[in-house]
């Protein structure tokens, strides 16, 4: 089994990229849902989560763990692979190289929680992937608990996203990197707002490809998926069908195993 969790849903958009390469692999699903959003949480706070996490999803049989959360790699992904040094850990970072690679003006800008973009891990990957690059930061406080209400047609949402990518693509940014995996959710409306001047970037596909790759013998399964909270976890199946994750609704286990919520 392949456990995957995040704070909430926007890791959903990484199950769905994992679910379309490993179509029979099984997966469990975990979302801290008691402490979303972990954008304005400190790093200690985070790390204890995330290890936490990770533990009950090993003590259940997961032999590799997917991170889809870029807050919580940049908090804690080195923590939990030296607790767990004999299981593969897949985490979830800001695609600064393939923005960088693919931009024509050399501008690009990374759209992100304010833990991920104050981090030393995105700087590190801007040092390391962005040479001859203008990489700018933009925090976007709020965005990630849009979607977890499911406020995805919010206009005070959309006037937010408008005030702060315009701005950017008046600088000449011609690539907006998704720093964050619940802004998946929302780029229909950064698409709509980016026009033809500036692309999205988003990394749910490489993440795929990266367990994949990793997977072995967990590629083989029943196809089962499993979803579980540590709050509210039926919100998690009837969100499904409003995030456009529809498809994923057929590879679920019975209700009863999916609101069966884990004590992490």
């Amino acid at each position: 089994m392949i456990g995957v969790f995040d704070s909430g849903l926007g890791g959903l958009s990484v199950l769905a990229a994992l679910v379309e390469v490993l179509p029979r692999a099984d997966f469990t699903y975990y979302a801290d849902t008691a402490h979303v959003p972990y954008g304005n949480k400190e790093d200690g706070f985070i790390q204890r989560r995330v290890l936490a996490i990770g533990k009950e999803l090993v003590d259940q049989g997961c032999g590799l763990i997917v991170v889809a959360c870029n807050t919580a790699t940049v908090a804690a992904v080195q923590a939990l692979r030296a607790a767990h040094p004999g299981i593969p850990v897949v985490g979830v970072e800001p695609g600064i190289k393939p923005a960088a690679q693919a931009s024509q003006s050399r501008r690009i800008a990374v759209l992100a929680t304010e833990i991920t973009a104050r981090s030393e891990r995105l700087a590190k990957l801007i040092r390391e992937h962005a040479d001859g690059t203008e990489v700018f930061i933009e925090p976007c406080p709020g965005w990630a608990t849009h979607v977890e209400m499911l406020q995805l047609d919010d206009p005070k949402l959309a006037a937010d996203a408008r005030a702060r990518i315009e701005p950017l693509l008046d600088k000449g940014v011609d690539r907006l990197v998704l720093g964050c995996t619940h802004y998946s959710f929302l780029s229909p409306l950064l698409t709509e707002i980016a026009g033809q001047r500036a692309e999205l970037v988003d990394v749910a596909e490489a993440v795929a490809r990266q367990t994949q790759r990793l997977a072995g013998s967990l590629a083989q399964g029943r196809g089962r998926i499993r979803l579980q909270a540590s709050a509210h976890p039926e919100r998690l199946r009837a969100a499904l069908p409003r995030l456009r994750l529809g498809t994923l609704e057929a590879r679920l286990q019975s209700r009863a195993e999916d609101d069966d919520p884990v004590a992490a």
